[in-house]
């Protein structure tokens, strides 16, 4: 089979850079080595025969970066099925000493709510918020273009976002107070704003949803995480992540884009040093006349997909590089999907069931999240005194579960690697009945703030972190592809010398989690992957007038204060 591209996963920003393509006019073929697209983006019945009708998010749920970027409304998804459902309340956590943290959309609630139990952290809150904000303003146009593209980069910044990012930069002192800031860490910024415990942990639990201790130096902007919640807001797409993924292959079908399930990559073909196309499991080629890109992982593309010399001819520091440059903390997911006859209840902590519409942290402390992320690095299960990230997802869309039944996804952080084990899958350690007692621990502690939920699990779904890389076909379960500590972030993301999507092989282009500007749901490694593939093919005329209009639109965008 002959096409332009072969698009290697159909995770959601390889449906993205597809759409892109097609639009362009260019002829795809996606290849998906499930039976479903979407990677960490679908929407599955997991329980059909112990409860018919309820429909879990095996991955991602919350989504706060595609609002940051024009995917949605330059792919026109809203025609294709998709429709955003915003959270607010957007984060409930219940503390043991019966305060609890609970943010709105709005700031000024979220403060209001605070002061009941401490008005200076309530206005510390507000200072808070709006530092990270104005920095996400500012720095929103780099996300939104290939990092190493300073002439898309400029297009993206109008009068206000470079007034959003002065006003963060200032003087020359305030430069380096803000270069400190972004060299410390996400507790040391916490501590600094605030006192109470009750607020601190769940920031700290958020902040760690990077894939790092909150005490991880040089990772502070994950304290960013809280203030996107307020804008540009969370949300899910109505029927669940799934949602997203559909409307995807709709636009994507309906531009003549394919999109092959049960298609396992085995081989990129490389003939003399540019990729024309993949070999699959089972012996099918599909040949590309103009380029390959790979929503998976550098490591499994470059180690595992590619004969070692067709590397080296190319880069003969590439491999090694690869092997030991990148970092992955050994830090992954145990999965928990439940089938709820009831919603929980937070008796001791003024229950309402608006409260269960956002996020559920359970954080009792900066200490217990800590734990949680740092044990898993050295393969241990922080499981004696569990803190986790819960979502009752049909609170905001009844349509995932029988009529007054819902559901409970829960995302615990585990080690891939168990220390000293060799048992389980792939010798991670991983049991079923390992799985399991974990689960129980984290239900228990569950438990121990919502009384009624045991009693309401009508069946549940457990999957251990080895289970889940293999399913997604995640290098050592990481669903992020790679850490997403600063070194490994913007044109450092994967390593410097692939960083702007195009590799040394010609024609072979990398996108996905892996690549700028990371992990979550975005559509931005997409985007930015189909904008260098299609710059690459253009003329060098072509080129010099889109970097005029570029530079064109900028200083008129300024000019009028746009």
């Amino acid at each position: 089979m002959h096409s332009d591209v072969v698009i290697i996963g159909a995770g959601h920003n390889g449906l993205v850079c597809a759409a892109y393509l097609l639009k362009a006019g260019y002829s795809v073929v996606l290849l998906e080595k499930r039976s479903v697209p979407g990677g960490g983006a679908t929407t599955e019945e997991l329980l059909p025969d112990e409860a018919p009708g309820f429909t879990f998010n095996r991955c991602a749920i919350d989504h706060e970066f595609i609002h940051l970027g024009p995917v949605v409304e330059e792919l026109e998804l809203g025609k294709y099925g998709l429709e955003y459902l915003y959270c607010d309340p957007v984060v409930f956590c219940p503390n043991p000493s019966g305060k609890y943290f609970l943010a709105h959309q709005s700031i000024e609630k979220t403060c209001a709510e605070i002061a009941q139990f401490s008005p200076r952290d309530a206005q510390k809150y507000a200072e808070f918020i709006d530092f990270w904000q104005r920095l996400l303003k500012g720095i929103i146009p780099v996300f939104n273009a290939p990092p190493k593209s300073v002439v898309d980069i400029l297009g993206n910044y109008d009068l206000h976002k470079i007034k959003d990012l002065f006003s963060v930069l200032g003087g020359p002192d305030q430069i380096l107070d803000l270069i400190r800031t972004m060299l410390t860490s996400a507790e040391d910024s916490l501590n600094e704003y605030f006192d109470s415990e009750f607020l601190k942990a769940p920031l700290a639990r958020l902040a760690s949803e990077m894939g790092a201790q909150p005490s991880q130096k040089n990772l502070a902007i994950g304290a960013i995480m809280m203030a996107m919640r307020h804008h540009p807001g969370m949300a899910r797409p109505k029927g669940g992540t799934g949602a997203l993924t559909k409307a995807l292959v709709n636009l994507v079908q309906s531009l003549g884009g394919q999109v092959l399930t049960d298609q396992s990559v085995e081989k990129i073909l490389i003939d003399d040093g540019r990729a024309v196309g993949v070999r699959v499991s089972g012996g099918q080629e599909y040949r590309a006349s103009k380029g390959v890109i790979s929503n998976i992982d550098a490591k499994r593309v470059f180690l595992q997909f590619m004969d070692t010399a067709e590397v080296d001819d190319a880069d003969q520091n590439l491999r090694e590089r690869l092997e030991r440059r990148i970092v992955n903390n050994n830090e992954t997911i145990l999965k928990i999907d439940c089938a709820l006859s009831e919603a929980p209840r937070f008796v001791n902590h003024n229950h309402q069931d608006d409260y269960l519409i956002g996020s559920v942290l359970i954080a009792d402390s900066v200490k217990q999240v800590e734990l949680a992320h740092s044990e898993p690095s050295i393969g241990r299960i922080p499981d004696a005194d569990p803190s986790f990230y819960a979502v009752v997802p049909t609170m905001l869309d009844p349509t995932m579960a029988p009529d007054g039944k819902h559901t409970l996804w829960i995302e615990f952080f585990a080690p891939y690697q168990i220390e000293n084990a060799q048992d389980g899958l792939k010798g991670t350690g991983w049991t079923d009945d390992l799985k399991h007692k974990v689960a129980d621990r984290v239900i228990d502690k569950l438990a121990e703030y919502a009384p009624n939920l045991k009693q309401s699990i009508i069946a549940r779904h457990v999957e251990s972190p080895a289970e889940l890389g293999e399913r997604l076909g995640a290098y050592k379960g990481n669903y992020y592809h790679i850490d997403m500590t600063l070194e490994q972030m913007v044109f450092f993301r994967p390593l410097p010398e692939i960083a702007n999507y195009k590799t040394p092989i010609d024609g072979l282009y990398l996108t996905g989690a892996g690549t700028h500007p990371g992990g979550s749901i975005s559509g931005m490694p997409g985007r930015n992957c189909a904008r260098v593939f299609i710059n690459s093919q253009q003329s060098v005329v072509q080129k010099i007038k889109d970097v005029r209009d570029s530079v064109k639109s900028t200083v008129d965008a300024m000019f009028k204060g746009k």
